[in-house]
């Protein structure tokens, strides 16, 4: 039977420390524009709660080569940070110096230190408890609004594409696209086998893709211009949903499992504190060989919470397990994380039930590679 931690394959509620490590290639000629940039941004960097330490690197073989690793406490106020508006706007001045860049997220699991060098005060944080092994897949989405009145017709744009080639490379490939829509807000959740940035710049790359995208250019209430890498750098930037969570259930996924995705409107500032509730009791129903949940994936950003979760039963048989609640004691901490104004008081069942089916998220599309 495998262990709880051998089917968490994502997290970012393990409560270890984080490294951060961002590769960067710069256009000929940037680095010292580059180096003025970052002087600026490291000063404020270094007040973000959370943040330990960070440094610059450059390479000792290609001057144009450049490595950042910063170190957190914890995931939580990391992605609290890189996510928001703030940080989008920070970063601005750094875009025009670089050609490339490539950030890679890593959980502290152990660490040798010189003894005679450490420091008198030990480092924030702990350690990673054991290692994730999971399924080898990767999960991430985009999401964003479009103008109100026009879903319908973006919905039948995003539902008539032609799928892209599945394989990106000999280790890479794409097995699941599944896009869902709530009121105006869209998210498209991808699953890849092997490298998620490989993986996105193949599908970017695709004329069919490429022809959505431009198809429903029209239709968003944010700006952009795709051929405009500034552009799209900030726009993509702003859709990045993460994945913040993903456990399977026990033993092999059977036929018959529904996908289904649900909108949680968090309350103010407490988006992170809800994924990470909910991901501990998608925790605890894993544990449960009975339960009907095949499996469940958390993405969040700001207040933004999104739940894929895929299920054995109808989603309205047992509102409350559709919506990983478990007990009175959660539902009262369900209730204090929520916008009561969209969520209502969820004081009996009938509420729940008109709950989960204003949560339900309308499918789209859900393609899966032949092979997956």
């Amino acid at each position: 039977m495998t262990t709880l931690s051998e089917r968490i394959s994502q997290s970012a509620f393990d409560g270890s420390r984080l490294r951060v490590v961002l590769l960067l290639d710069l256009h000929d000629g940037a680095q010292q524009r580059f180096l003025e940039a970052y002087e600026h941004l490291r000063n404020q960097v270094a007040s973000v709660p959370g943040h330990i330490t960070d440094q610059l690197c450059q390479s000792i073989e290609n001057p144009s080569q450049w490595l950042i690793t910063s170190e957190w406490e914890s995931a939580p106020p990391f992605l609290a940070w890189v996510n928001s508006e703030e940080h989008v706007k920070m970063v601005q001045p750094l875009h025009s110096c670089v050609r490339d860049t490539r950030s890679l997220r890593f959980s502290v699991l152990r660490e040798t230190s010189n003894v005679a060098a450490l420091a008198p005060e030990p480092p924030k944080g702990r350690l990673q408890a054991n290692p994730r092994v999971g399924d080898g897949v990767v999960r991430h989405a985009l999401t964003f609004t479009v103008k109100p009145g026009s879903e319908d017709k973006v919905a039948e744009i995003l539902a008539g594409y032609t799928s892209p080639e599945a394989r990106v490379d000999d280790t890479t490939r794409l097995r699941r696209t599944s896009l869902f829509m709530h009121g105006n807000r869209v998210v498209r959740a991808v699953e890849v086998q092997g490298d998620l940035v490989a993986a996105l710049r193949h599908i970017s790359r695709q004329p069919e893709v490429r022809a959505v995208e431009e198809a429903i250019n029209p239709y968003l209430e944010q700006d952009r211009d795709l051929s405009d890498p500034n552009s799209a750098r900030v726009f993509f930037t702003r859709a990045a949903l993460p994945a913040v969570h993903h456990v399977a259930a026990h033993g092999t996924q059977p036929t018959g499992v529904r996908r289904h995705a649900l909108y949680y409107p968090a309350k103010e500032g407490c988006g992170m504190a809800l994924a990470r509730m909910l991901a501990r009791q998608d925790e605890l129903a894993a544990d449960d060989p009975g339960c009907p949940v095949a499996g469940s994936t958390i993405f969040q950003r700001d207040d933004i919470v999104v739940r894929l979760i895929d299920l054995r039963i109808p989603l309205d048989s047992d509102p409350m397990l559709s919506l990983g609640v478990r007990g009175p004691r959660k539902t009262a901490v369900l209730r204090r994380l929520l916008d009561t104004d969209a969520a209502g008081q969820l004081s009996s069942d009938r509420e729940f039930a008109s709950f989960l089916s204003r949560s339900d998220m309308a499918l789209i599309t859900d393609r899966r590679a032949s092979d997956s």
